[in-house]
């Protein structure tokens, strides 16, 4: 998928991209697989905001996904690709032989009219979904689980892939797209290929009110805040953090400070951080 320029008539437009949906083939999503989305603004339970900047934005339906790709040995058929507005990747509408249709994460070089399977003994091409212990050293892949039959938790995201490197007793090593080794259970499935709408990364939003469509508030520095709201504020001019690292708003350190439970659980399937460390 290409990204698409405008003309600069506003200064706003000189610099603003977008994706030219060359990929999608079908605009109206299935309503048997829509679901209420409410918005919640960045609140929790008790009205106290936990995730800040969010609020507005346009109406939206969120797709019923299938992550966990259960029925085995019957082909599906790609209807259509379509455009997701909740995630950044295209997700891609199958008819399975028996006439249930269901929504898969689109892979690259998936087109109309392709088949797609699941099973332990298919071929390896995009979009087939197995167990990993069933998969070639070296494949890439994505939609991968953490737990068999939990459904994809991994590398769902546009452009991304993980590769399965190493296979070892009843563990794989795969390497994860931000360079993370990670054992995972050679009975979890995973999609054979790699996420579609790989341009993504590189489509620039340009105007503010195309941020507010998609849900998101103005962000504001810390360093143009008051002392009372922000550990970076106050100062006359451009005053410096004035402290030996960059602070969070609740005076926590930022950047490169780590937040990670030294005993989390799973520390202990994490042959390689994404650190080289």
């Amino acid at each position: 998928m290409a990204v698409k320029h405008y003309k600069p008539y506003t200064p706003s437009r000189r610099n603003m991209t977008s994706s030219d949906f060359s990929e999608i083939t079908k605009k109206t999503p299935e309503k048997s697989l829509l679901a209420k989305k409410k918005k919640t603004a960045g609140r929790n339970s008790y009205g106290k905001i936990t995730v800040r900047h969010h609020g507005g934005g346009n109406r939206q339906k969120y797709r019923i996904i299938d992550f966990k790709r259960q029925k085995d040995n019957m082909e599906a058929t790609i209807i259509g690709i379509e455009y997701d507005p909740n995630r950044s990747a295209n997700i891609a509408l199958i008819q399975y032989e028996d006439g249930e249709k269901a929504y898969i994460i689109a892979p690259q070089g998936l087109t109309d009219g392709d088949k797609v399977v699941s099973g332990e003994s298919v071929d390896i091409k995009p979009g087939n979904c197995m167990p990993i212990n069933s998969i070639p050293v070296g494949t890439l892949i994505h939609n991968i689980e953490l737990n068999p039959g939990q459904g994809g938790k991994l590398v769902k995201a546009a452009g991304q892939s993980a590769q399965l490197m190493a296979k070892e007793g009843k563990y794989a090593h795969v390497r994860l797209p931000s360079g993370e080794m990670r054992l995972i259970l050679a009975r979890c499935r995973a999609t054979i290929g790699v996420v579609g709408n790989s341009e993504h990364e590189n489509i620039k939003i340009g105007k503010a009110g195309r941020k507010r469509h998609m849900g998101i508030r103005p962000t504001v520095r810390g360093s143009v805040m008051n002392p009372v709201d922000h550990p970076h504020g106050g100062g006359n001019g451009k005053a410096p953090v004035g402290h030996p690292g960059p602070l969070t708003p609740w005076s926590k350190p930022a950047l490169g400070y780590r937040t990670r439970n030294k005993n989390k659980l799973s520390n202990k399937f994490i042959v390689k951080r994404r650190n080289g460390k």
